[in-house]
């Protein structure tokens, strides 16, 4: 049977929430509508591998693999073979705040507008009526939404959330497109983007296009909300709260090819667009041999094959079945 572990023995941490599945993880707007205010998703349950030996995974290496995520103050963690729990740790329907792991969840909701001719990557910041209080550069409103999705828009304002990138260089001085740099007013723009493109909050979003189709189990829209600081910029964090048992679903999805039960909820087109690498690990400066897509960190050849699964885990890879090896 699956290895079921139970963290009642010790209070946790909320807010390291893993789930792997293909995808390791993974304020409410003005514009949605109360409809949507407390309505909650339920799903299929999970079904359990009943024998790990014969899905392949090596019970002595999970229970290795465990020692290291106890002392972390991991919350919970899921691993899904062919659709199935071989492993899982902590309370499942804990739900935890997400940080970076949501910038890869609005790439997934991007693909279908993108698909619909509602967001077109090739626009510029300055066409879509992105602006700042104290005013944008004109070279930075030339930035298109696809520098934005891989986090090279050249535009160094200060963002509304924390967690930047420390060697952030003067404004105007770099081309859009042309350097990568982990910043955190690109992502929340792209939230602003999406939400002017469609005419849906991403709260809205993620409710109709992943949580109901995919039948979420924990997903409660009046938990989801805006969080920044106003006084540095007009656009804040989309932060999410979502379970580990959810975050599966949706690495199932990407490893689905972006369907579910027959049905397209994100275009396969759109997944192998979101994946390719186009900043290189040496672009990115990745300690972990990580190139960059729109959103999706993403291994390359010089990766360690989960040399570090926690690790990879928590920065949103779309972790293939190949990759899961030193477990099995």
């Amino acid at each position: 049977m699956a290895i079921d572990i139970n963290l009642s023995r010790r209070s946790v941490l909320a807010g390291s929430t893993l789930a792997l599945a293909g995808l390791a993880a993974a304020s409410a707007s003005a514009t949605d509508t109360p409809s949507h205010a407390h309505q909650k998703t339920t799903g299929k349950p999970w079904k359990t591998a009943m024998d790990i030996p014969s899905a392949r995974w090596s019970p002595a290496k999970l229970a290795d693999m465990e020692a290291q995520l106890y002392p972390m103050a991991t919350t919970s963690m899921m691993v899904v073979r062919n659709g199935e729990i071989v492993y899982k740790y902590g309370n499942l329907s804990d739900v935890n705040y997400l940080a970076s792991a949501r910038k890869s969840v609005l790439s997934m909701l991007f693909g279908k507008y993108v698909a619909e001719g509602k967001i077109d990557l090739d626009m510029s910041i300055g066409e879509i009526g992105i602006e700042e209080d104290d005013g944008l550069l004109p070279i930075e409103k030339t930035a298109k939404v696809k520098d934005l999705l891989t986090s090279s828009s050249g535009v160094y304002h200060a963002a509304g959330s924390p967690g930047g990138n420390d060697n952030t260089p003067g404004r105007g001085k770099t081309e859009p497109g042309s350097v990568f740099l982990y910043n955190n007013w690109d992502f929340n723009v792209l939230g602003a983007i999406f939400e002017k493109r469609t005419g849906k909050s991403v709260f809205q979003a993620l409710q109709e296009d992943l949580a109901e189709p995919l039948g979420f189990d924990d997903f409660d829209f009046s938990r989801q909300r805006m969080m920044g600081y106003e006084n540095q910029s007009r656009y804040l964090a989309y932060h999410l709260f979502l379970s580990a048992r959810d975050m599966a679903r949706l690495g199932q999805l990407m490893l689905q090819g972006g369907k579910w039960e027959g049905k397209v909820i994100v275009p396969e087109t759109w997944i192998a667009e979101s994946i390719k690498v186009r900043f290189t690990p040496e672009q990115t400066k990745s300690k972990e041999g990580l190139g960059y897509g729109y959103l999706w960190w993403i291994p390359t050849s010089s990766t360690p094959a989960f040399r570090n699964a926690n690790l990879e885990a928590s920065r949103n890879l779309p972790c293939r079945q190949a990759r899961s090896r030193r477990f099995q």
